[in-house]
């Protein structure tokens, strides 16, 4: 109710103050104004208020406010001002009831046809006021003339608060853009790091898979001797295949939320190396870093295979992060040759020394350690080539004079335009 107020209190101060901004067409009291526009703006922009009760309200405290503005300004008294301006309000009664009888408001999507009806609201509504003031004995000279100016103006008036309308609509559907794609960049990354637990998941369920069988071999070798413990083998193997039953359960969910076509789409290759690009400016700024991130991509293709993409390239461009002390470079680049498609991930870091280059790709081997003198967890490069080679692909450091660092992934095209089924696996 308070905001309902409020927009009524916004619509009314608004059509006075720039019904000040007016001509006298007829070189009498009938004026043209903005004031207008802005409450017919206020109509189309404001579509929870009442259109009668504002178009009563708003004629009324406009008439006031020009009753006062000529008591202060010029000293007029106020039965003869009130007298000059009552017929205004005819005026905005009229507008809001052919407003309302026409449902205006359902034509914001044409503003052309919009700007017309407005346009013929506004002139008949002035053509009401005329006859009031005719009625007075204040009226034009030429009926015929003033129609033509009455159409004029209403079609200049009318056109104008359209325009505004729609530049006011259309920023707002920008903004409401950008929202829902920061959204999505949000979801797609947080869906990266879903990828990636599901991938070592599958790895577990493999080894778990592995070890219920030789639990079972064992229990069967065991009975076959009558040993007394064939039991307990059989009692262990029945607890590491209830483990599977529950990590198929967990994998199952993840892929649930993973598999949703509204979070994972097909994503053109350039739009993921950006959001790659704007995560890890992200992650430089808030490590301090003063990082200068340049991108290129020279593929025109699209791909379903967003997570296994983000996952290796976040991994890779983040290291890079890493590896800058204070400010540097990185540079994320894409292109074709032959039937692959091929990652480029440079930086100007730390680098990476001639003996360690062996064994990057080695789980658990780091470089890394945090301000306490902890190592990292040396997985990242080595869960990054799994899935470069799940997709038969290629992960690899090039050789380049130092300092640089330049990381090469080659996947082949059919591997990144195939159906988003890589992430169903198999159950037993």
């Amino acid at each position: 109710m308070r905001e309902r107020l409020l927009l009524l209190l916004i619509i009314m101060l608004a059509t006075a103050f720039f019904g000040e901004m007016k001509v006298n067409p007829f070189g009498g009291t009938f004026r043209f104004s903005l004031g207008i526009a802005a409450f017919f703006f206020g109509l189309l922009w404001f579509q929870s208020v009442p259109v009668l009760l504002i178009g009563l309200l708003t004629g009324a405290f406009t008439m006031w406010f020009r009753v006062g503005l000529d008591i202060v300004a010029y000293g007029t008294a106020w039965q003869e001002s009130l007298f000059i301006h009552l017929p205004s309000v005819f005026y905005y009664c009229s507008f809001t009831l052919l407003f309302q009888i026409v449902s205006a408001r359902r034509y914001v999507e044409s503003p052309v046809l919009l700007g017309l009806i407005g346009a013929t609201i506004d002139c008949a509504s002035n053509l009401v006021e005329l006859w009031v003031r005719e009625i007075s004995g204040v009226a034009p000279a030429s009926w015929g003339e003033s129609i033509l100016v009455l159409l004029f103006f209403g079609a200049l008036r009318s056109f104008f608060a359209v325009g505004l309308y729609n530049s006011f609509s259309i920023r707002q559907v920008r903004a409401v853009g950008e929202v829902r794609q920061q959204e999505l960049e949000r979801l797609r990354m947080i869906n990266t790091g879903l990828y990636e637990e599901t991938f070592y998941l599958r790895k577990s369920m493999t080894q778990l898979e592995e070890i219920t069988r030789e639990s079972y071999q064992l229990y069967r070798q065991l009975l076959s001797s009558e040993n007394t413990e064939s039991s307990r083998a059989l009692h262990i193997a029945e607890h590491v295949h209830e483990v599977k039953k529950d990590s198929q359960r967990m994998l199952a969910g993840l892929l649930k939320i993973i598999n949703q076509k509204e979070l994972a789409p097909q994503l053109s290759i350039s739009e993921l190396c950006g959001l790659v690009i704007r995560a890890n400016q992200k992650y430089a700024e808030m490590m301090g870093k003063r990082i200068q991130f340049t991108g290129k991509c020279d593929v025109n293709l699209s791909t379903s295979q967003i997570y296994e993409l983000l996952s290796v390239l976040n991994n890779l461009v983040a290291n890079a992060v890493e590896a800058i002390p204070i400010e540097g470079k990185i540079e994320l680049s894409v292109g074709f040759d032959k039937r692959e498609i091929i990652f480029h991930v440079r930086d100007n870091g730390a680098g990476i020394l001639q003996e360690d280059r062996e064994w990057v790709f080695e789980l658990g081997y780091t470089t890394k350690y945090d301000r306490e003198g902890k190592p990292s967890t040396g997985i990242g490069l080595t869960h990054a080539k799994g899935i470069i080679h799940s997709l038969d692909g290629t992960l690899r450091i090039i050789h380049e004079s130092e300092p640089i660092t330049h990381f090469e992934v080659r996947i082949p095209t059919d591997q990144l335009l195939r159906e988003e089924g890589g992430l169903c696996f198999g159950f037993s």
